[in-house]
């Protein structure tokens, strides 16, 4: 086998190994971030001080120029627990597109966020089901009043030779 062959040989191998999709969503050990919070229920309604459900604008895309062109977006939900002591329970979260129907869950149990900590969850570029007016809702609930969730979204996208990035904040739908 001369020089060229076993080059393109190795440049084969190598092209057919990093073909695998890679999952923005899943850690280090190949486990799903929200699974390893999963808890068979959440709080009972009398032990529950703290509820809400909160709507968090995603864009999967949006327009950028008098041509109605569209650019694709990276969208990163966040939600933080802010409180030093208290876990913060997440019942929901559904992912809804333009239109107002659902794209999909992302959990099927309750997860249990502990203090301090952060979950996030990535909406690859290359996936345009949400459309410019996608939505997420997200339900939460803790044995504590005084606990005060972040909730955000990122959105990251790229144009020629520009990058750019937005927030969104989330808005509580309880009155």
């Amino acid at each position: 086998m001369n020089k060229y062959s076993f080059l393109m040989s190795i440049c084969f191998m190598i092209l057919c190994f990093s073909c695998e999709k890679f999952d923005p969503n899943v850690d280090n050990t190949g486990e799903d971030e929200f699974k390893a919070l999963e808890v068979d229920k959440i709080l009972s309604k009398a032990d529950e001080k703290y509820s809400d459900i909160m709507y968090v604008p995603i864009y999967s895309d949006i327009y950028f120029d008098h041509q109605n062109q569209k650019v694709l977006l990276a969208a990163t939900l966040s939600i933080r627990n802010t409180s030093y002591s208290d876990s913060l329970y997440i019942s929901k979260i559904d992912y809804f597109e333009t239109g107002g129907d659902l794209v999909r869950s992302y959990i099927d149990r309750p997860i249990n966020l502990p203090p301090m900590a952060t979950v996030n969850y990535v909406i690859e570029k290359d996936d345009d089901t949400g459309g410019p007016g996608a939505n997420f809702i997200v339900e939460l609930s803790s044995a504590s009043k005084d606990i005060k969730p972040l909730i955000q979204a990122v959105m990251v996208g790229e144009t020629g030779n520009k990058g750019f990035a937005f927030a969104t904040d989330a808005y509580s739908l309880k009155k």
